[in-house]
Order: structure tokens, then sequence, then C-alpha cells
């Protein structure tokens, strides 16, 4: 067994839990890791079983199944899905049960030589940092208390609650309307295109059957990996196309019109559409588009920014009067729904959209109201080491003018945002993943963009090659 130091330097939690290859991710540490969990959860007194899902990669169902052990040797009852099931499944169904929290062993978009654990406190919504810094501080090997003391397993169904739920959130007939949907391989089959279905829909499906290997890339919901149900849409074979990520917590969306639709754009139709029906804020983060701005400002809503990171929307959504909250990595949650990010709830919310009024009407409309907005990023080379020091270079000497244009606002949240008298914006900001810094953009034309970019990238470069 590992020491304490061993594990502190080979679990490390990121985003809401552990991510890493398999040849790191072994059945130990995993078991340590729910251990971790169980000790947090009497040390927190909470009370009640914990929910287990997991996403359809080789091992997940085993990983599974030895967090499941680990805690029911604590003393705790734990419930396990049959199958493979989305994340905001198993996080809907901890937020309205009487759980103490959940475990969700995927690796969501990342491609299939990878695996992680997430944990879901008792609300569904993505652990924040006190939380998983206070799991990562107890990793320890499991410690059963006695046998006698055990708790129970259960497997059980856990999509049909959060199906029946989800028809009667959205409450739209999708009748007539003709959809392609793609899973990836991923556990929104049989799940995103039943629903659909139900809902009346006629689904064309793409890669609904299982595949460990997602096909052998990253199941990642992006233009490139929706080459056919973009296909179906342009040639008018369906109306509307969706795709979701390897867990379905995010979606894609093509329209015959726009093609597959950029993020920040879905996060503006999703929330001027909520509008239509009921009043409430916004969130996004630092890295979203202001379009959601425009809208806000004209129904006299507020706009909530946030570091990038969904666990940040969620907190916000949590603390506000919010409708909804999106990223512009294609991630949205609806507050009255889950403040987590659902890709299934999100596909049959905005086809019933569709069936009111085509998304490309509403978009066409947007631009229209709102103006146009361009939104694009580059990467820049930093070492991690470097990367604290350069932003503290770049804060110390921020310009007055960026581009040509003054400098209106500095928001440090996530690295810094620098907003222009003309209401375009430039953000840097370090990667949580690469040895780079990000660097966004966003301007009414694509040529000022790029612009932008060109000058973040002659302001930030030098900094790097000066920083020892």
């Amino acid at each position: 067994m590992e020491g304490a130091d061993e594990l502190a330097e080979a679990i490390s939690f990121g985003t809401d839990g552990w991510r890493a290859e398999l040849s790191l991710f072994t059945p130990e540490r995993v078991r340590v890791v729910a251990q971790a969990v169980a000790t947090y959860l009497d040390d927190t007194d909470a009370e009640g079983p914990v929910a287990i899902g997991y996403d359809p990669r080789e091992g997940s169902r085993g990983f599974a199944e030895d967090i499941a052990r680990v805690i029911a040797a604590n003393g705790r009852d734990v419930t396990i899905a049959e199958r493979d099931c989305p994340t905001p499944v198993l996080a809907w169904t901890v937020a309205t049960g009487a759980y103490a929290g959940g475990l969700a062993v995927t690796a969501s978009h990342n491609p299939p030589e990878y695996n992680g654990v997430k944990f879901l406190p008792a609300d569904g919504a993505p652990a924040l940092p006190g939380v998983t810094d206070a799991i990562e501080a107890r990793l320890a090997a499991p410690d059963p208390v006695a046998e006698e003391k055990y708790g129970a397993v259960h497997e059980t169904d856990l999509v049909d609650a959060y199906a029946d739920n989800a028809l009667a959130f959205v409450d739209r007939t999708l009748d007539d309307l003709q959809v392609a949907y793609d899973a990836i391989h991923g556990s929104g089959r049989g799940v995103t295109d039943t629903l659909l279905e139900r809902a009346g829909a006629t689904v064309q499906r793409y890669r609904c059957d299982r595949d460990p290997t997602f096909g052998g890339a990253g199941p990642e919901p992006s233009p490139e990996r929706a080459a056919a149900i973009i296909e179906a849409v342009s040639e008018g074979n369906a109306d509307i196309g969706f795709i979701n990520d390897g867990d379905a917590d995010r979606v894609g969306f093509v329209t015959p019109d726009h093609g597959y639709l950029d993020p920040n754009v879905v996060l503006a139709l999703l929330y001027d559409y909520m509008l239509e029906s009921d009043a409430g804020d916004v969130v996004r983060t630092v890295s979203t588009s202001s379009l959601v701005d425009r809208i806000a400002e004209a129904h006299r809503q507020g706009v909530h920014e946030t570091p990038v990171g969904f666990k940040w929307v969620a907190q916000a959504m949590g603390e506000h009067d919010t409708l909804v909250g999106g990223e512009e990595s294609g991630g949205y949650g609806v507050t009255a729904h889950l403040r987590n990010k659902d890709g299934v709830l999100l596909a049959l919310l905005l086809a019933g959209a569709e069936t009111e009024r085509p998304l490309d009407d509403r978009i066409d409309d947007l631009s229209s109201t709102h103006g146009e907005i361009h939104q694009d990023r580059i990467s820049l080379d930093c070492p991690d080491a470097k990367k604290a020091a350069v932003l503290d270079a770049l804060d110390d000497d921020l310009p007055e003018s960026f581009a040509g244009v003054a400098v209106k606002n500095v928001n440090t949240a996530d690295g810094f945002k620098l907003t222009l008298a003309d209401g375009t914006w430039v953000l840097v900001r370090p990667s949580g993943t690469e040895p780079k810094l990000r660097l966004y953009a966003e301007a009414t034309s694509q040529e000022r963009v790029a612009a932008l970019l060109e000058a973040g990238r002659e302001f930030v470069e030098p900094v790097v090659d000066a920083v020892t």
C-alpha cells in the first residue's frame, strides 16, 4: 500500500474529482478515494446512503463496484446504477433523494485511456474546492467497520424517475420533429434519444451502441466529431441535431442554417427562451460571451460572472435569483431543474423551443436585436511553474488602452480580463490541464477579434520570455 505522500502525489483532485490515465487510475487508488469520501461524510455528519453511477468505459463498472464495497464497509448503504448512466442523471438522483452524496466513475470527454471519479454533494451541484480539498486530505487505505455493521448495496435503475421528471419539466410535445442524435457511444444512448422519442420526436440514431473506446477518440461534443448529424441536418433529413459527450453532461447542437452552434450562442438561446415564460438572472464564466449580458439588460435582469469551471457557475446559480448558467465549453444548467450541467435536459428543452419557433429564426432575431458578437481564442506556451509569475507581472503592468481602445474595466476573478470602452474584451488565464496560457477575445467582427488576439499575443509573449 502506498504511503500518504505517494498517494497525495498520485491522486490530485481537479474539477470536482480525480481524473487520470489508466496506468495511474488503479483499483487500489480508487478504493483509497472511496475511503476518503466515506471518512469525509462521517466527519461532516452527512446522513443517508451514497449513490454511484458510471460511464461506459472499460472498467468503469468494476471501479464503481469497488467504491460501493468500500462505502458499504464503512457502514453506509449504497445505491449503484444498474447500467452506465449520464452524470446529470446521477446528480439529479442525489439532489432529489435522501442521499449524503454521490460518486460518478467517469472521465467525461477525455479519451478512452483515461478514467476518473467525481464526488457530488447532497445538492447535486459540483463539489467546491473546500469539499474536494477536505476529501483529498483524508486519502487513506480502506478502514472497514465490523462486518455486522456493513451497509447494504442495492442495484437499481436511476434513469426512469429522472426521465419522467424531465418530460414534466419541459412539458412540450415534439410531434413531427425530426431529430438526429449522436451519443458517441456514451451514456446518453438510450436516455437522450429515448426521452426525445417519448416526447413525440422521430429520432435518427448515430453511435448509440456501447463502445468503451468511443470509436477510438475522446467523446467530445465538437464539430469534428459531429459530422454525421451535421450532414443529416444540412441535407434536410433532420430538423435539428444533438450530440452528447461521454457522460452526457454536455451537449452540442446543429441547425440547418447555422450548422454546429457556438456554445456561446446556445447559452443565449437558452436564456432568451427561458425568459419567455419567467424572469431571472443568468450566470456565465469570464470566458463566455457577453451576448447574454445584452439579453439580460434588455429584460432588466442581472448577469453574474464567475471564474472558469462549472462549480463556480453552480455556486452562483444558488446564490442569486437565476434562470440558467453556462460556460463556453458547452455546459449548461437550468436552476429550477439542477444546479449542474445537464446535456440530456438541454437537448429536450431546446427541442421544445425548436417546435415553437425554429432555433435558426431565434438566432437571427438575437443577432438583429442585439448585434453580432464573435469570439475566438489561442493558446500560448507557458510552463506551469511560470504561470503565476507571468500573471503577476502582467497584472503589475496592465495598460490603460489596448489595441487602440481605452480599458474600461479589469476583472481578476480568473487570470485577468480587460473590458474595453467599446464593449469588446480580452481575457488571459492559465490552462488547468496544459503548460499554456489561454488568450480569449470577443468583438463585433472576426477581424477585430483577430486584431485583439494578436495584440494580446504581443502583450503576453514578451512577459513569458522575460520571467525566469
